[in-house]
C-alpha cells in the first residue's frame, strides 16, 4: 500500500470515528490544515517533474477531495444527531399542567407570618411597632431595666458579650426590652408599642436556640392599670389562636423591670398530641407580664408618681409552634425547603382580622 493510500485510509477512518465537532475539527486540521498531512503532500507538487505531477498530483488532489467530502458528510451527521438529542431532551408534554411560577412556589416563613399576625392584632388595639438594634449597650439591656449588678442574667454563660466600644460594654440583646427603653427615652406618654425582633441567649436544644424571636408590648399612661393589661392579653390570645374566648390564670412571679410581675397561664386541652386553647381543664404557661417598675420609669425620664404602665413579653417562635403544631424549634433555622413548603404561607395571603389570620 502506497503512502497516499495509507494516508487516505487513516484520514477517512479518523473522520468516521470523530465523536463531536471538536474531534472532527482536530482531524481536519491534521489533514488539511497548513501543517496537515495532505497539505504537506500538495506542497511537494512544485518539486516534481511534469510527468510525476500528472500522476501523483491527480492522486493527491483526489485524496483532498475525498477528505473534504467526508468531513462535510460527517459534519452533517453530527449536526443531525445533536439536533435529535436536543429535540429529545426538550420534548414537552402539552397535556401536563404548567410548572408553578416562583410566586406560587415561594413561601413565607412561619416566623414572618406570625410577626405579621401580631402586627395586625395589636394595630387594631392602637399599638405601633417599634424596633431597635440587635447590638445593645449594657446600660440599655440591663441597667436601665433595673437589673442589679451581679444579676444572673448578666453572667457570661447567659449573654453574648462583645468587645467594649469607647469604654462602653456591648452585647447581643437578650430581650427586646431595650427597645422599650429607647421608646420611653424618645417619646412622651401616652406610649403604646409592640417590640418584635431577634434576641440572643446561650442555649440550644429542642425548644431553645442561641438566636430566637420575641415580641414585647409596652403601654405608658397616667391611668393604665392591671385591668387594661388583662384585657389586652385576652384580646391578643383570642385573636391569635382564633378562638371565641380564653381564660387566663395570672401567677405571681419576679422580673426586675416590672412590679408586680406575673406569669400568665392560658386554659387549654391536650388531646392526641394537639393543644386546643379556650377549652379543657388544663393550663399552659405562655408569657410573662407586669406593671412597669417605678425605677424603670425613673431611669427613662418619666415621673412614676404621674405615669404608670404595663409590659408583657412572649416568644414568637413558641407562638408559632403552639399555633401551627411544630415540635422542634431547631427546624425553624435549618433552611429545609421541604419543611418550609409544608409549614410556610403563600406570599399574597396577608393576615387580616376579618378574613382570618392564618386562612
Amino acid at each position: 500500500m502506497t503512502d497516499i493510500a495509507k494516508l487516505e485510509e487513516d484520514t477517512l477512518r479518523q473522520i468516521n470515528e470523530a465523536a463531536d465537532e471538536a474531534a472532527l475539527e482536530a482531524v481536519r486540521l491534521s489533514a488539511l490544515g497548513k501543517k496537515g498531512a495532505i497539505s504537506a503532500l500538495l506542497s511537494t507538487l512544485g518539486k516534481m517533474s511534469p510527468e510525476e505531477r500528472k500522476t501523483e498530483g491527480a492522486k493527491i488532489n483526489a485524496l483532498k477531495d475525498k477528505a473534504t467530502e467526508a468531513l462535510a458528510a460527517r459534519r452533517a451527521e453530527l449536526a443531525e444527531a445533536a439536533l435529535e438529542a436536543r429535540l429529545k431532551a426538550e420534548t414537552l408534554d402539552v397535556t401536563l399542567p404548567p410548572a408553578a411560577s416562583p410566586l406560587e412556589r415561594g413561601r413565607i416563613h412561619p416566623i414572618s407570618q406570625v410577626m405579621d399576625e401580631l402586627s395586625v392584632i395589636f394595630a387594631d388595639m392602637g399599638f405601633a411597632v417599634a424596633e431597635g438594634p440587635d447590638i445593645e449597650s449594657d446600660d440599655y439591656n440591663f441597667t436601665k431595666l433595673n437589673f442589679p449588678e451581679g444579676h444572673p442574667a448578666r453572667e457570661m454563660q447567659d449573654t453574648f458579650f462583645l468587645a467594649p466600644e469607647a469604654g462602653e460594654k456591648k452585647l447581643l440583646r437578650t430581650h427586646t426590652s431595650p427597645v422599650q427603653v429607647r421608646t420611653m427615652l424618645s417619646q412622651k406618654p401616652p406610649i403604646r408599642v409592640i417590640c418584635p425582633g431577634r434576641v440572643y441567649r446561650c442555649d440550644f436544644d429542642q425548644t431553645h436556640t442561641p438566636m430566637f424571636h420575641q415580641v414585647e408590648g409596652l403601654v405608658i399612661d397616667q391611668s393604665t392599670h392591671m385591668g387594661h393589661l388583662k384585657w389586652v392579653l385576652e384580646e391578643f390570645l383570642k385573636s391569635f389562636f382564633e378562638v371565641k374566648g380564653v381564660k387566663l390564670r395570672m401567677r405571681p412571679s419576679f422580673f426586675p423591670f416590672t412590679e408586680p410581675s406575673m406569669e400568665v397561664d392560658v386554659q387549654c386541652r391536650r388531646q392526641g398530641g394537639e393543644i386546643r386553647f379556650g377549652e379543657g381543664d388544663d393550663w399552659m404557661e405562655i408569657l410573662g407580664c407586669g406593671m412597669v417598675h417605678p425605677n424603670v420609669l425613673r431611669n427613662c425620664g418619666h415621673d412614676p408618681d404621674v405615669y404608670q404602665g404595663f409590659a408583657f413579653g412572649v416568644g414568637i417562635d413558641r407562638l408559632a409552634m403552639l399555633k401551627y403544631g411544630m415540635s422542634d424549634l431547631r427546624a425553624f433555622f435549618d433552611a429545609d425547603t421541604r419543611w418550609l413548603t409544608h409549614y410556610g404561607f403563600r406570599p399574597l395571603d396577608f393576615p387580616t382580622l376579618a378574613g382570618g389570620l392564618s386562612s
